[in-house]
This record gives C-alpha cells, sequence and structure tokens, in this order.
C-alpha cells in the first residue's frame, strides 16, 4: 500500500470537530430571588409614520399580538397607546417610554425635588411615585386602592362607573373575583384613610365616584399625559 501524500494526511490531522452552537446571550440577568415574568417592548411609531407605511396602529399591535401567540401560544399581551401633546418633540420611543412610566425613562426625566418645598398640609397625590401623602405623611394603601385613587385622579371631573373600574383595574385571573360591591368595599375603605380628606372622592349617586379640583389637594405627575387602553 503506497503512503499518503503529506498534503493529504495534513488535512487529515488538522480536520476540525463539529460543535454545537453556542446558546444565544440573556439580554439581561434576573436578580437572585425573583424570576422573570414577561417584557415590555416599547415601539416609537406615530400615526402618520403607520399611513406613510400604509398601515395604523391598530393593525401593528394586532400583528404584534398574533406573533407573540405563534411563538410563545401560552403568552398573554396586553397593549397600551402613549398620547402626548401635538408639540412634543424628541424620539418617538423616547416619548413613549416616558408616557407608559418606563422606571428608566421617569427617573432619568424627573426633575430635583426640593424637600423644603413639600406642602406642610393638604393632600399630594404623587402619580410618578405611586403614593399618598396626607399632611406630608406618606398614607399605607394598598395597590389596588392607590389604583382606584390613581384612575379617578387622571380622570378628574368625569364621573366614572363601577363597571368601567372593574373593566380597566382588574384583569382576567386576578385572585380577587370583583363585583359592583368589590368597588364600594375600596372606596370605602381608601377614604377612611384620606381622613378629613374624604370628600375629595365623591359619590355620584346610581352612577358612580368622580374627582374633582380640590384647593387641598397637589397632583405630582411623571411629566407625560397618562396612557389610554389601545
Amino acid at each position: 500500500m503506497q503512503p499518503l501524500p503529506v498534503q493529504q494526511r495534513a488535512t487529515r490531522s488538522t480536520a476540525t470537530p463539529v460543535t454545537d452552537a453556542p446558546a444565544p446571550a440573556r439580554i439581561r440577568a434576573v436578580p437572585n430571588g425573583t424570576r422573570a415574568r414577561g417584557f415590555a417592548l416599547y415601539v416609537g411609531f406615530d400615526e402618520d409614520k403607520a399611513a406613510a407605511a400604509g398601515t395604523d396602529l391598530g393593525h401593528v399591535v394586532e400583528a404584534l399580538k398574533r406573533l407573540a401567540a405563534e411563538i410563545a401560544p401560552g403568552s398573554e399581551t396586553y397593549a397600551a397607546v402613549a398620547l402626548a401633546p401635538e408639540a412634543a418633540g424628541g424620539r418617538d420611543v423616547d416619548v413613549v417610554r416616558l408616557a407608559l412610566q418606563d422606571p428608566a425613562a421617569v427617573a432619568k426625566n424627573r426633575p430635583a425635588v426640593d424637600p423644603t418645598q413639600d406642602r406642610a398640609s393638604g393632600v399630594i397625590v404623587d402619580i410618578s411615585r405611586k403614593r399618598l401623602l396626607l399632611d406630608n405623611d406618606t398614607v399605607p394603601l394598598t395597590y389596588k386602592e392607590f389604583e382606584l385613587l390613581q384612575y379617578l385622579v387622571l380622570r378628574e371631573g368625569r364621573t366614572i362607573d363601577r363597571a368601567e373600574l372593574i373593566s380597566s383595574l382588574w384583569q382576567a385571573g386576578d385572585d380577587e373575583v370583583p363585583n359592583e360591591r368589590t368597588i364600594d368595599v375600596h372606596i370605602r375603605r381608601l377614604r377612611s384613610k384620606l381622613g378629613r380628606y374624604e370628600d375629595i372622592v365623591r359619590t355620584v349617586r346610581g352612577v358612580g365616584y368622580r374627582f374633582d379640583r380640590h384647593a387641598d389637594v397637589a397632583i405630582r405627575h411623571a411629566g407625560a399625559p397618562s396612557p389610554d387602553l389601545f
């Protein structure tokens, strides 16, 4: 048997073994003691740009929802549209992040607050920090109590019926199964914590509840309008 040529022998001896492709890197590590429950994808895309692309925001949202259902059949989606004044400048995605209360965007745009300027008395509804101050003391509201108060405050002057509160603040699968009585109970607890300022949450008999501007109440926003559901 004739020996193999030197070049052919070298080719055989230097062959690279096949290895598995590396796993995709994680975007960001999840801190110890927590687990990822989902993610937020901010899309900067206004109505004019959608029209120029031959579509509209509603079709884009539905397409993204369908894609999520195809990729992850067990996933749930929730979409909101970010509203901003007509003259608001900046990149669309930055406006969206701020309007939808992305923590990093809010922190970047939050002005410095001088503690000496805090009101000595009255009610402060701090939307940006999700807290209620009563005579400069923090009131221990539950999550749902603050959500109720915030929902009314952001719709100042409009009477909100119980059905709207239920559909907007409770989701399918919540531990609590809400009904109109549930809303009344939460409102009563909220008023008890407001003490002498309980009247800022008004009852409209036979309809629901409302918040009207009051001299003793100050609202602190995060610098952008509240988003409406899409």
